[in-house]
């Protein structure tokens, strides 16, 4: 029995500090993939530029900006204005219209209030002003239109 119990306190000492090494610090991560973020849109920014794109094209990415300065592409990806991110969250291409089904809110609402722990989360760790919220809402009804 006390084999046992010294396997089970050996084993969750080791997972422990294993995930405290794997995920470290989380609020740094998070900088760092919003920066990256930034960067990437600035980037196609750039490029935009240089191809002497249309005005309609550096409205959508001047429009996408926000959702990188806030982090939305560090877990999701906005085919509607050509931002790829990783597949952990849903692509936000059609979240203007699909949020009130899902979650019984307005996009405003949801931003303010979220209704997933993994939203709820991040919000509280990275809350909105208005005026962001008024932002991303704009680029999202933008991405549905695409």
């Amino acid at each position: 029995m006390k084999s046992n119990i010294l396997i089970f306190v050996i084993g969750f000492a080791v997972a422990l500090s294993g995930g405290y090494f794997i995920f470290g610090d989380s609020a740094s991560t998070n900088e760092q993939v919003q920066q990256s973020a930034t960067d990437e849109v600035e980037v196609q920014d750039e490029a935009e530029s240089a191809d002497e794109a249309s005005e309609e094209s550096t409205t959508i990415a001047a429009e996408a900006r926000i959702l990188a300065q806030k982090g939305c592409i560090s877990c999701h990806a906005v085919e509607g204005l050509d931002l790829d991110g990783p597949s952990t969250g849903p692509d936000l291409s059609n979240a203007y219209n699909e949020v009130k089904a899902k979650h019984g809110k307005s996009l405003e609402e949801y931003l303010n209030e979220p209704t997933t722990a993994v939203m709820a989360s991040f919000v509280a760790d990275n809350p909105l002003t208005d005026e962001e919220i008024q932002a991303i809402t704009e680029a999202l009804i933008l991405a549905s239109e695409e």
